[in-house]
């Protein structure tokens, strides 16, 4: 059953192995050591949170997308290590049009390859299209970014594009080409959440 999406209510989606709550200000300790260790999380992207000063303009602009009802992000912990891992979050929310994007995904360094990944897009794809009616999930990422294209492709996103030189690049005057996955409900209902949840690890 579909229902209305409310900014304001703090959905908090789990499984047996990973637990998503909504991001607030005070998460600024939970993500501090992965700010100030490992730089290289943000290579690809434009909006960084390295360092104490990138976090706390990270967290202040998640907060704000809330507020101005186009994002709504979550902080990742990992039930197996009872750590904090990272975050991720659905924002350019278009709750008329029945479509949304999900991104700013990052996890810490000795999360990656352990499979928490699938169990978070499982959770968000779920709420996406199960709770709140969404017709298309859609996923962008800078298309040299290898690594995230092929985690997305993994859970069954297919590409739409390549939009050229759409985004500038955080360290330069150069320009960036982004590509564009998605995911229909129809296909999360025909074969995306079942191919996706026999992949899921315990």
């Amino acid at each position: 059953m579909e229902m209305a999406f409310n900014f304001s209510e703090n959905y908090v989606l789990e499984d047996d192995c990973v637990l998503m709550r909504p991001l607030q200000e005070n998460d600024y300790a939970n993500l501090l050591e992965f700010a100030l260790h490992e730089p290289d999380t943000w290579q690809f992207s434009l909006l960084t949170a390295a360092g104490e000063e990138g976090l706390k303009a990270y967290i202040h602009a998640a907060l704000n997308g809330r507020e101005e009802q186009k994002e709504y992000a979550f902080i990742v912990f990992d039930k197996k290590t009872q750590q904090y891992a990272g975050s991720t979050r659905f924002y350019d929310i278009q709750l008329s049009y029945q479509s949304l994007q999900v991104g700013y995904t990052w996890y810490g360094e000795r999360f990656r390859g352990t499979g928490i990944n699938k169990h978070c897009k499982y959770l968000l794809l779920q709420f996406a299209f199960e709770k709140m009616g969404m017709e298309r999930v859609e996923f962008r990422a800078d298309n040299n970014n290898v690594r995230s294209i092929a985690a997305m492709k993994s859970i069954g996103c297919k590409v739409d594009g390549i939009l050229r030189s759409n985004m500038p690049t955080r360290n330069s005057s150069q320009r960036k080409d982004s590509i564009v996955l998605s995911i229909l409900k129809q296909e999360w209902q025909d074969e995306v959440k079942a191919s996706l949840s026999k992949k899921l690890k315990p």
